[in-house]
């Protein structure tokens, strides 16, 4: 009888840990997933650029330093895969962070150019090209709290016991959450002139 209970809880012991260990697999991928959501969304607006460049190229040529900015700063931003060692080490994040941060300031010095040209913002191309750009922007945001949360929700469950054991025994890691550049946590001045 005694061996028979000791079988059972061993056989429940081994069980509820089967479930934790699929559960931070099933975990682990979905931030896989976010991450490659996130990566999707930034290819998107990669993607946009050369049409957005292109459109506004033809009037302000003489701002072609804003120009040559947005396309470093694309080619830096592309060049970087938002998965892999991004995600579990935070220097790496920080370097993503960065090149994000420099296509989307020089993406901010371009519309601010096209605003002092009142040609540009009548084009229709550029008007469809503007509100690509600002859709895929808030498509970046919700790809970004996505994976925050899911990030959150892997990080919770291998910390918690018994999925911490499993953590250790199977090298499942902490990923590194999206946080923002020191820059996008000031308010952006606003003047009208």
């Amino acid at each position: 009888m005694m061996k028979r209970i000791s079988l059972l809880a061993a056989t429940l012991v081994l069980l509820t840990g089967c479930g934790t260990y699929n559960d931070i697999v099933a975990r682990d991928e979905g931030v896989t997933k976010a991450a490659a959501d996130v990566e999707a969304q930034l290819q998107r607006r990669s993607d946009l650029v050369p049409g957005l460049i292109a459109s506004v190229q033809k009037v302000a040529d003489q701002e072609k330093d804003v120009l040559t900015a947005v396309t470093e700063a694309r080619a830096r931003a592309s060049q970087m895969q938002f998965s892999g060692d991004v995600l579990t080490d935070p220097n790496a994040m920080k370097a993503f962070r960065e090149n994000v941060a420099a296509l989307r300031g020089a993406l901010s010095r371009l519309l601010v150019t096209v605003e002092k040209y009142p040609d540009l913002k009548s084009s229709e191309a550029f008007m469809s090209f503007n509100a690509q750009l600002e859709g895929t922007e808030n498509r970046i945001a919700v790809a970004r709290t996505r994976y925050n949360e899911a990030v959150a929700a892997y990080n919770t469950r291998i910390r918690q016991i018994p999925g911490n054991l499993l953590a250790g025994w199977f090298d499942f890691k902490p990923k590194v959450a999206f946080e923002a550049d020191e820059a996008a946590k000031t308010a952006p001045k606003v003047e009208f002139r």
